[in-house]
């Protein structure tokens, strides 16, 4: 999780695990991250390769290309592969971009 962490200072946008406490959510853009789940190796009941799955999900309040180029020039630099996934959230009137991958353990 420290690489994670050090990617996202990287980025330079507020970003909190999962989402910020109520009322402390910052102007967009921000980021959420989390870890849903894993992708682990495992032969005889032993987990040889821990692989966490990793999602950054960025909110913008319009469509920004400019911030997503720079969340995809950070994941590029490190050499993270990703897949990018992109919804409306009307309720919030916000823009999701959601960059999911993975990351050993």
């Amino acid at each position: 999780m420290e690489e994670v962490i050090k990617i996202l200072k990287e980025i330079d946008i507020p970003f909190a695990y999962d989402h910020f406490a109520e009322g402390e959510s910052p102007s967009p853009p921000f980021i959420c991250y989390l870890t849903p789940g894993t992708d682990n190796f495992a032969a005889d009941g032993i987990a040889y390769l821990k692989v966490n799955e990793i999602n950054i999900e960025l909110y913008t309040d319009f469509k920004d290309l400019s911030v997503e180029r720079k969340v995809e020039s950070v994941l590029d630099k490190f050499g993270i592969y990703y897949d990018k996934l992109e919804t409306w959230i009307d309720s919030e009137k916000l823009f999701e971009v959601l960059y999911s991958f993975e990351m050993e353990a």
